[in-house]
């Protein structure tokens, strides 16, 4: 864990420094992510992009789902007679 100076500054932990390959002089950007804090490299591609930009993203990927499941529920064959019902099986092997 690490602690804010008095400066504002932090540490990164060493080992989440070499994983992650952040180095002395590196630049990096810290967004908001709701109730957390994302720490990114600066100018990495990952860095948050506009609201608009993100709702495009992410109604694209909706359709595309949307389009996935009907095709895939097209697909699908009725099923078959098995020769019972889903209420018999409550009442099989009971004498009565």
């Amino acid at each position: 864990m690490a602690k804010v100076t008095s400066k504002r500054q932090i540490t990164i932990p060493k080992a989440i420094a070499d994983r992650y390959q952040i180095r002395e002089g590196d630049h990096l950007a810290f967004i908001a992510a709701g109730e957390a804090i994302r720490l990114l490299p600066a100018g990495s591609r990952t860095e948050e992009r506009p609201l608009a930009d993100r709702l495009a993203l992410f109604d694209a990927a909706t359709k595309r789902q949307l389009s996935r499941q009907r095709r895939s529920a097209s697909r699908r064959s009725k099923p078959k007679d098995r020769g019972w019902t889903r209420e018999e099986l409550h009442t099989r092997g009971r004498s009565g």
